[in-house]
């Protein structure tokens, strides 16, 4: 099937949802340009009516969405497109941009995710994070590797708070440490998610 771009003056409404959770992501609109731009090179690629110009889902901050299906509906006025995410999807930081999802704790780490890219591209003199990036990747393992020893202490000896926060400490600095060698912590649970399917 084709979408008609004849209807709605050349725009079609086009919803994102993730191909491994299912979770709907997000809707923009697709003139044909975008469309026919979106099957060659499998990134999501949109018509902005504010910029009146083609985008691509990611342009500036890398998170594209990479194609892996793409339905249109009965009355070829409406397409699905199942993708798959390469990083937050919502400009907060969010892994969608429907609140009612929002709301979740995991969600936060995009945030952080997007914190710590922005201190390493925009270093500051009194962020904590800006101060790690500037010891170096021997520093930044060797602290990653402290902060686990830390908690498999705390797990020793059954110190449940203690335990969280030494967890909390390690995830913090692997992701600032993925950070420095241009990998985020998405990128890890692509791995996890790979393993999953196959198991």
């Amino acid at each position: 099937m084709t979408p008609d771009f004849n209807k709605s003056n050349g725009l079609i409404p086009v919803i994102i949802q993730d191909v491994n959770t299912d979770k709907v992501l997000m809707l923009g609109y697709q003139n044909e340009e975008a469309f026919n731009e979106t099957k060659k090179t499998k990134k999501v690629t949109f018509f902005s009516r504010s910029k009146n110009r083609i985008w691509v889902k990611g342009e500036t901050s890398g998170n594209f969405l990479f194609v892996e299906q793409t339905l249109i509906d009965c009355d070829n006025d409406t397409i699905l497109i199942k993708a798959k995410p390469a990083g937050p999807v919502c400009h907060t930081g969010a892994d969608t941009c429907f609140k009612e999802v929002n709301d979740t704790k995991i969600s936060f780490l995009n945030r952080l995710s997007e914190i710590i890219h922005d201190r390493h591209i925009n270093p500051t003199d009194n962020s904590y994070t800006s101060s790690l990036f500037k010891k170096g990747k021997n520093k930044l393992a060797q602290k990653v590797g402290e902060e686990g020893v830390e908690v498999v202490i705390e797990a020793m000896d059954e110190n449940e708070e203690l335990l969280l926060n030494e967890s909390a400490d390690l995830l913090f600095h692997l992701m600032v440490l993925l950070e420095s060698q241009q990998l985020k912590l998405s990128d890890v649970v692509g791995i996890l998610e790979k393993r999953h399917q196959s198991s």
